[in-house]
């Protein structure tokens, strides 16, 4: 059972602080399919799924983002059957999402250099682009062909173009936030990742300056609304001084 309710369940009296912003690293997908004597898609496949239940856990307890690592820009290494695989796989999700959005009040917004891919990709992107931009509510960004460096790297050339177009005003963090692709959102609290790794990886390198990490051995598709109830009770027993005493 869970132990974190929608606000209206829980009542005001039940002593524990859900993060404005969760991000999750979605690690393991392989390995969970190769202890089953299965193929590394079937283990993509099953994380797509816990993506959902997971998405729909942290929309119900009152988290207002949730970002998630899907395929990083040094995914493209791995062989091209798996990587075609996983690109398959969300175009099954975004065309069964775009009739799901409004019903189930999730926004999806993507994070990273989409120019890249498919014309049919794109294309579901930007319908999901226009049904998020005319809701309210919880939303979910997926972080595709992304990188964290490449992410700070791209701020900076369009930083350096507007200052080449006669911008004025002195580069803060706060402005420089604004031109990464989580421009407008807070930084995520609460960090997980799944799969035994201890490393970011890439992954919300400037966004998460002040995040609270938490590794778990759970491989992604075995993850629940239990280890995400774990990593919450962790972040509240955390002291958050960001600096100070």
């Amino acid at each position: 059972m869970a132990l974190f309710k929608s606000k209206k369940e829980a009542g005001d009296d039940q002593p524990r602080t859900v993060p404005c912003h969760i991000a999750v690293i979605m690690d393991g997908n392989g390995r969970w399919a190769k202890k089953r004597g299965l193929p590394r898609t079937a283990g993509h496949a099953a994380g797509a799924e816990t993506f959902r239940r997971v998405a729909t856990y942290c929309r119900d307890i009152g988290v207002k983002y949730l970002t998630v690592y899907a395929f990083s820009t040094e995914n493209w290494k791995r062989p091209k059957e798996e990587v075609d695989a996983i690109m398959g796989l969300l175009e099954k999700y975004l065309l069964e999402a775009i009739e799901k959005m409004e019903r189930d009040h999730i926004r999806l917004k993507f994070f990273g250099d989409t120019s890249v891919l498919s014309p049919v990709l794109r294309e579901r992107i930007a319908e999901t682009d226009a049904i998020s931009a005319r809701m309210d509510g919880f939303q979910a960004n997926v972080c595709l062909n992304y990188g964290g460096r490449d992410e700070i790297v791209r701020a900076a050339a369009r930083w350096a173009e507007l200052a080449a177009a006669g911008e004025t005003e002195p580069l803060t963090e706060e402005r420089f936030s604004g031109l990464l692709w989580s421009g407008g959102i807070p930084d995520p609290e609460l960090l997980i990742r799944p799969g035994g790794e201890l490393r970011l990886s890439n992954f919300l390198l400037w966004q998460s300056a002040y995040t609270e990490l938490i590794f778990t051995d759970t491989l992604w598709p075995d993850f629940d609304a239990r280890e995400i109830d774990r990593a919450i009770e962790e972040f509240n027993r955390r002291d958050r001084r960001f600096g100070g005493l």
